[in-house]
């Protein structure tokens, strides 16, 4: 695990433009065993320790549901992560490998996701397991797992194409 501002051998790094609010809110705060980055799992384990999800108002309500699914998909900035390694080292033996190609908090923008087996819902609070952040990572989002999400909406065509047939390509209209 590297150190906050550590350089291993071969890897590269950028003068990254200085970062600017994309619009995003916090809605709630994530309670994790974990206070160093060097002690944190680097992949989380839906075994691992119970961690809290705090949501904050007004987003409360939105739980509401949730209950309903096993497993969750959790969004949380990576508040302490630097943001300019283009090359990595996580082995740190020299081999590098594109920041895109990897797992690891250090990213351009460091958003990390990890799917979590919920245990319970408390009020404003979930009790989950499987997270690999830091203690007070703030939260940006949370969702059902998509393997276990069915849309409740009625269906729409985009909903039944397939790669089958001509070749369409996404283009601006």
């Amino acid at each position: 695990m590297v150190r906050q501002n550590e350089i291993r051998e071969n890897e590269v790094a950028v003068d990254p433009p200085a970062p600017t609010d994309a619009g995003l809110v916090f809605i709630g705060r994530i309670a994790t065993p974990w206070t160093s980055r060097m002690e944190t799992p680097r992949q989380g384990r839906h075994d691992g320790p119970l961690c809290r999800i705090e949501i904050f108002e007004p987003w409360v309500l939105a739980l509401k549901g949730v209950e309903a699914f096993e497993r969750l998909e959790i969004l949380y900035w990576l508040d302490q992560s630097r943001r300019d390694l283009v090359l990595q080292s996580p082995a740190s033996n020299g081999e590098v490998h594109g920041t895109f190609s990897l797992r690891s908090p250090v990213r351009p923008n460091p958003i990390g996701t990890s799917i979590v087996k919920r245990e319970a819902v408390e009020g404003s609070t979930l009790l989950v397991r499987g997270l690999d952040c830091l203690d007070g990572t703030p939260l940006i989002d949370l969702k059902p797992d998509r393997t276990l999400f069915k849309p409740i909406a009625p269906p729409q065509r985009g909903d039944f194409e397939t790669g089958d047939g001509p070749v369409h390509h996404c283009q601006k209209a």
